[in-house]
């Protein structure tokens, strides 16, 4: 009997058409069939949702953490014409601002006072002020079909970054100095935990002469990234090979860091809001993480053992590969039934995890290391005179300390949420000198707590992916076992727990796992 294949999905997954953070990572929306969503980041929270019944969303970006934000219709069935930008207010419930192009509206940028929209081969940019809209300047580009564009949006930073006239090339132009952020404006205020930390410090206006055009690549662009601060940028192309990070004032490159050695699409690029380490996904289904300085603490960018004669053979011998790696599950498990002459089901065929990821700050509680309990005193030895007492100090008990740990936050566009650690992690403000427990509780929607790496349930009942941690395999001693062979093997596993702790782990660490999107709960 001839069986067709079929697939049987284990959870009905969400289709999210679009799903984007904020500037500062503190909130993100998420656009679906049937509506349209805003997240607090973390902990993962509904904010506010809206139906969208008649249409469908293809772009929503927040203006920062407030309750503004600009739509654009796509799909099969666009809410909203493709060539228009709609300014809704989501505390008042309607639209604001629209505004109205010859074609498509292919991306879009914004910072506090002003929006960016690339088109198919321009930029264009207006000041958004209330119900007012004033044209600034455009610019022309190269053939622009993914949209790129990018802002600087700390205080007083001035950078847009847009393809240039040529393929490979970027421009670099500086806007009048962004505002400083005003008090966030209802409903998100009352919702946004107030231990959210600033991601970005003023930056003084360069008065130098810096540079219009960066020669990036010889291949046309897929990503164009800036950090608040805009004084790096970060580009790739459609080899999908390196990640190139500019100065942005002088053009000089300053990092250049290897993602593979075969061709993929990367989807996105995200700096630390220090600036201190980036991270990169692909169609690969991986996230890798790259340190952007020399010298600091924890782990560094691996590189080929022939790096220092990279300047007497290929330079691909002084490439820099990421120091840490997640790998993305599949977007659905699924049992095939093949017929018996048919081929065996290859389980890597699955479609990788779309996927956008942005850096979020912790707090973690550090538990300083118990000093080794103390000998209790002894009794004076038989015949001794001395009837002196032990000076050795009583052990006092140490106050767990809080530091702020920088953390990824992955969205996949199947409706997956991960919360992502980095391991070996020396980030923060203060220093790891004790065990590490489980991040300090946030009041959330439900009000329930989480234990560190623990699985988390959708409302769905789907269950999370399994966390992998390193551990060292330990032998049960069977009753028959000498006192002496159960010393020796407790020797040897402290000594593995010691080689254990020397060695610098590759994979980034599943904290948490939830699903968002769901039109049935929304998370």
């Amino acid at each position: 009997m001839y069986l067709a294949r079929h697939s049987i999905t284990a959870t009905n997954l969400v289709n999210i058409f679009d799903a984007r953070f904020d500037a500062d990572c503190n909130i993100f929306t998420a656009s679906t069939a049937d509506g349209l969503g805003v997240y607090k980041t973390w902990p993962l929270q509904l904010i506010q949702k809206r139906d969208t019944e008649d249409g469908t969303l293809s772009i929503a970006l927040p203006l920062h953490s407030t309750s503004l934000m600009f739509l654009v219709g796509g799909g099969r069935n666009p809410l909203y014409s493709p060539n228009k930008v709609v300014l809704w207010d989501a505390d008042k419930a309607k639209e604001v601002v629209e505004l109205e192009f010859k074609e498509r509206v292919r991306g879009l940028a914004c910072r506090r006072g002003l929006l960016a929209v690339a088109l198919r081969r321009r930029a264009v940019v207006f000041k958004i002020e209330t119900n007012k809209v004033e044209r600034i300047d455009e610019w022309e580009t190269s053939e622009n079909l993914r949209g790129l564009i990018a802002m600087a949006t700390a205080a007083n930073s001035t950078l847009l970054a847009i393809p240039g006239r040529q393929v490979g090339h970027v421009q670099l132009i500086h806007l009048t100095p962004c505002p400083p952020p005003p008090p966030p404006s209802p409903p998100f205020n009352d919702k946004l935990n107030s231990n959210t930390r600033k991601s970005s410090f003023p930056i003084p206006h360069s008065t130098r002469n810096p540079v219009s055009i960066i020669v990036a690549h010889t291949s046309p662009l897929t990503t164009l990234t800036v950090p608040p601060s805009g004084r790096l940028l970060a580009t790739t192309s459609e080899k999908g090979t390196l990640i190139r990070i500019w100065d942005a004032v002088s053009g000089k490159l300053v990092r250049e860091l290897r993602r593979g050695t075969d061709r993929a699409e990367i989807y996105g690029v995200a700096f630390r809001k220090d600036e201190l380490e980036v991270c990169v996904w692909s169609d690969k289904g991986t996230i890798h993480v790259f340190k952007l300085t020399e010298g600091t603490e924890g782990a560094s960018n691996r590189q080929s053992t022939f790096s220092p004669l990279s300047n007497y053979i290929h330079k691909y011998f002084a490439s820099q590969w990421s120091y840490a790696q997640f790998r993305l599950p599949a977007s659905s498990t699924h049992i095939s039934l093949n017929s018996a002459s048919g081929p065996a089901a290859d389980p890597d065929a699955a479609e990788e995890e779309k996927c956008v990821v942005g850096w979020i700050e912790v707090p973690i509680e550090i538990r300083p290391t118990s000093p080794s309990p103390l000998a209790s005193p002894r009794s004076p030895r038989r015949g001794s005179t001395s009837s002196k007492p032990s000076s050795q100090p009583i052990a006092q008990p140490t106050e767990p300390q809080i530091r702020m740990e920088h953390q990824l936050v992955a969205l996949t566009f199947s409706g997956g949420w991960y919360r992502l650690s980095i391991p070996n992690s020396s980030s923060g403000t203060g220093q790891s000198i004790g065990s590490r427990h489980s991040p300090i509780p946030l009041p959330s929607a439900s009000g329930s707590n989480h234990e560190r790496g623990s699985s988390i349930a959708s409302s769905s009942g789907a269950k999370s992916p399994k966390a992998k941690a390193l551990s060292i395999p330990r032998r049960v001693s069977s009753p028959s076992t000498s006192a002496s062979d159960v010393e020796k093997r407790k020797d040897r596993d402290r000594e593995a727990d010691k080689d254990a702790e020397g060695k610098i782990s590759r994979k980034l660490i599943l904290e948490e796992f939830r699903r968002f999107g769901r039109w049935d709960g929304w998370g």
